[in-house]
């Protein structure tokens, strides 16, 4: 019987640690900076300042084509000023089957034009425009099937709401590889805008 006890503590006590090692390794990274306009539930309307982020093509969506390590080279350093930059959440993917990227946040103090041009030429420096953003967050591993349902929702939702879908979709992926999947932090994301009032 003390055994058992002793094997419960020591479970809550591990699962505790992961939690909290998962969320400090989250939390370690700058993440593109956002205000919250509105909730409803797990949706949220967000205003996103520009943002400057490093982008590469993605052969598949899983990233398995090394789109990850060419922006992960950039940030440290493959680039003409040898410049290096701090990680940042979330990773940001986008397009369709045949126009896939991948792209990295640059830290909010990084401007287009002061940004290093990338050693990679299949790497490119861009601004996302500032805007509206209507968000759903979810938990779990990359999955194409799970990311289309929740879009579904998300989709839903702005058509109950009478927003506009102006962008295809983003998903913004916050946690490293190593944690586990229902700790992890994923946003499915649409530009959108509301109309004055």
């Amino acid at each position: 019987m003390k055994r058992l006890g002793l094997w419960i503590l020591l479970t809550v006590v591990g699962a505790g640690l992961l939690v909290a090692g998962c969320q400090a390794t989250r939390a370690g990274y700058e993440s593109a900076p956002y205000r919250v306009v509105r909730s409803d539930g797990k949706f949220e309307l967000r205003d996103y300042p520009a943002l400057t982020v490093v982008e590469t093509p993605m052969a598949n969506p899983s990233g398995g084509d090394g789109s990850f390590m060419r922006l992960f080279r950039f940030i440290t350093g493959a680039n003409e000023g040898k410049e290096k930059f701090a990680m940042t959440t979330p990773v940001f993917k986008s397009g369709n089957s045949t126009n896939l990227t991948m792209a990295f946040v640059l830290p909010a103090k990084s401007q287009v034009a002061s940004v290093p041009q990338p050693a990679d030429g299949a790497v490119t420096v861009r601004e996302l425009p500032a805007g509206q953003f209507a968000v759903l967050r979810f938990s779990g591993g990359q999955n194409s099937k799970n990311e289309a349902e929740l879009l579904l929702r998300l989709q839903s939702w702005l058509e109950r709401e009478h927003l506009p879908a102006l962008s295809g979709p983003v998903y913004g992926y916050f946690d490293p590889p190593w944690t586990p999947p229902f700790l992890r932090r994923n946003e499915v994301m649409l530009r959108t805008e509301q109309k004055p009032k």
